[in-house]
């Protein structure tokens, strides 16, 4: 079979179909004559209604199903002769002109680009490299006593300190006037946590239990209500109950209450610091994974195919509409949600997509079952028990598959780090942990 590909625009390509009329009326006529060997209509036995009822009942039908089945095996065929890889679904119509036994379609599609990834030996990457400090173990010794922290009302005569929980009541005013969400009667927060504005808690600290004041407080011009957002508004707040904090002392008693395998401070500290450096592996994979991702990008420019792009707009939107449905926004499913929003991120991950699948595919850079393993294992050992979550991820395909992904990034990423010219950047923990 000979093939003619015509290129319309870039990525566009058209060919067209012949199929004989006679082959194709021999298909219908040999799947009327099976239907009707168990066709059943009023007035007729099964299997003894007559050929030419048979063929005026379902004949439209069978003809667009043999027809369906016909174009698209021939469409296979063309692209399978013509080394072709179909990006989307072609959009198959009759051609203009056809033969007198013949029936021509013309099928217009796109294809995916011939993706060329540039020297990576020229690629500058930065590398982040961090680790965990004692400093880091302190403070998450500190963050585990606060969630654990008690409380009890201080005396009247003194005044709130930070890490003191208040109750009070209060009521802002914007030039004279209230406004929507501005006032609260015996609200309960605790001073430092940054659950209020930094105005309002340095206000409240020194005050006493019945004592009130009024202060002003500038909104930011970020805050997330809009009506106030830039304003200042003069406050009054009265405080009604003061409860000072009191935190677990860092002892056996504290780790064995945490659950921890070796109940001493030491063994507190050891599992603190196992948690964190496999936290802080996982931060340094993603970003530096990231960071060979926008290398690649940059050394390749190829055209995309626009079913591709659209195809992942609508991912987007899915999942947009999904995460308002979970937080539970009304008319989800209905709102208007404009897809140009979604189209520069969608191309990117097409253009990624493409690129990652290149690189693999030339590089031999696939997952291997002992590397799935190994991610599996490492995954569930940080779970009570392991061989129980190590048969959870087994026991479901669609699990494995997304172990594979995560294990293919990071074969590309290690790959790319190899071969391109890295700068090493160290940064601290706090830095690598507030980092998005």
């Amino acid at each position: 079979m000979t093939v003619t590909v015509e290129t319309l625009e870039k990525l566009e390509r058209k060919i067209t179909l012949s199929l004989p009329l006679g082959g194709i009326q021999s298909e219908v006529d040999a799947r009327l004559r099976k239907l009707a060997r168990t066709a059943k209509m009023d007035g007729f036995r099964p299997g003894k209604v007559p050929m030419n009822v048979v063929s005026q009942r379902y004949g439209y039908s069978v003809q667009m199903e043999v027809m369906n089945d016909k174009i698209g095996a021939a469409f296979d065929a063309a692209v399978r002769e013509a080394q072709l890889r179909v990006a989307g679904q072609p959009n198959i119509t009759p051609s203009a002109a056809s033969p007198a036994d013949m029936v021509n379609f013309d099928a217009v599609f796109e294809v995916f680009p011939d993706v060329v990834i540039g020297d990576l030996s020229a690629a500058e990457v930065e590398k982040l490299q961090s680790e965990v400090t004692e400093e880091a173990i302190d403070k998450t010794v500190d963050i585990l006593r606060k969630q654990r922290r008690t409380f009890s009302i201080r005396a009247q005569e003194e005044g709130v300190e930070t890490g003191d929980r208040v109750t009070v009541d209060f009521e802002g005013k914007i030039d004279g006037e209230p406004f929507a969400g501005g006032k609260a009667e015996n609200f309960q927060f605790i001073v430092g946590d940054g659950q209020m504005l930094r105005e309002f808690e340095e206000a409240a600290v020194g005050m006493k239990q019945g004592e009130s004041k009024t202060f002003p407080l500038a909104f930011p011009a970020e805050y997330h209500g809009k009506d106030v957002a830039g304003k200042t508004a003069d406050f009054m707040v009265t405080i009604n109950k003061v409860e000072a904090a009191h935190l677990p002392e860092v002892n056996a008693e504290l780790a064995k209450f945490l659950g921890i395998a070796d109940a001493t401070v030491e063994g507190l500290r050891t599992d603190i610091r196992t948690n964190l450096e496999r936290e802080v592996k996982n931060r340094l994979l993603a970003r530096n994974k990231q960071g060979v991702l926008e290398a690649l990008l940059a050394k390749s420019e190829f055209d995309l195919p626009k079913s591709s792009i659209q195809a992942e707009i609508e991912r987007l939107v899915a999942g947009a509409r999904a995460d308002m449905k979970q937080r539970g926004m009304k008319d989800a499913d209905t709102m208007p949600i404009s897809e140009e929003f979604f189209r520069a991120q969608a191309e990117k991950r097409v253009r990624l997509g493409l690129l990652v699948a290149q690189l693999v595919r030339e590089n031999n850079l696939f997952a291997s079952a002992e590397q799935v393993k190994a991610q599996v294992e490492e995954m569930a050992a940080s779970y009570e028990n392991p061989a129980e979550v190590v048969r959870w991820y087994y026991g479901d395909q669609q699990r494995l598959v997304e172990i594979e992904g995560a294990v293919v990034e990071k074969n590309v990423t290690d790959f790319v780090l190899a071969n391109a010219k890295v700068t090493d950047k160290a940064v601290t923990f706090d830095e690598l942990m507030t980092q998005v």
